[in-house]
């Protein structure tokens, strides 16, 4: 179960009833002192600590691991790539306070920006950018909000391109929510929704934020038998426990709507 794949839940919540002031697309990059650790250790003594996430602290000190490979004269795509993907896990978190998570998602995305433009053909860049920005949406809809919906799915639907199946096909998950996220006034639609889910379904069976996410839009459309049989999917799971941070929250979520709605 999500062989060499990290599951990414990509949460959306654009407040489209307010006019949203103008994000810019400019570079955060952030200036940094020289590398002292060579890339390769960097990623290996990160990748180490990022397996016991679930301990926030061991996400901090990934980020911290590969900072000191990070290089602006000469940078490694791995290292940014990662980078961007374990600063989002971080700020993504709900336990992280809210000062670090912005620091953390900002420096994410700089990283995102450097890795899709160093391989724009590969998909680790696009995703993790549309992932970090989503997530900055969520957090702050009046600096970032609706004005960041275009760049989120050019981005989703550059990963689709690439490669489809991708993180457990989590470009279909993060194009769903888009749509769920963003109906009323941002044009989008739970039938969408529901569409995107199914075909990233059709491509990974497994991914248990998919089988979330179709439940809920689901249930906005008013198939509500349909959406429990996608609850059970998610509860009676087998997790793999090098995953466990993310199948937890999906399971978490999972229950809640079986509360709520059953």
């Amino acid at each position: 179960m999500y062989k060499h794949k990290f599951l990414v839940v990509l949460t959306f919540s654009i407040l489209l009833s307010i006019s949203c002031a103008s994000y810019s697309e400019a570079d955060t990059e952030l200036e940094s002192q020289k590398p002292s650790v060579a890339p390769a250790e960097a990623i290996a003594k990160a990748e180490k600590l990022f397996k016991q996430r679930k301990d926030l602290d061991k996400a901090r000190q990934a980020i911290k691991a590969l900072e000191q490979a990070r290089d602006m004269d000469n940078r490694n795509y791995e290292v940014e790539w990662k980078y961007a993907r374990m600063s989002f896990f971080l700020g993504s978190r709900k336990a992280v306070p809210e000062a670090e998570a912005e620091k953390v998602l900002k420096k994410g995305l700089s990283a995102a920006k450097i890795a899709k433009r160093m391989e724009p053909n590969k998909p680790d860049g696009h995703l993790w950018y549309a992932a970090i920005l989503g997530e900055q949406a969520k957090r702050s809809p009046i600096t970032v909000g609706v004005t960041s919906l275009d760049n989120i799915r050019s981005s989703m639907k550059k990963v689709i391109e690439i490669d489809p199946g991708y993180q457990g096909a989590s470009a279909y998950d993060g194009l769903g929510q888009l749509e769920m996220g963003s109906r009323g006034l941002g044009g989008g639609s739970a039938e969408k929704a529901i569409e995107y889910y199914e075909k990233g379904l059709e491509l990974e069976k497994e991914n248990a934020y998919l089988y979330v996410h179709l439940a809920e839009a689901y249930l906005v459309v008013g198939k509500k038998a349909e959406a429990k049989k996608m609850i059970d999917k998610v509860l009676n799971m087998k997790p793999n426990p090098d995953y466990l941070p993310e199948y937890e929250e999906a399971e978490a979520n999972a229950k809640k709507l079986l509360k709520e709605k059953f």
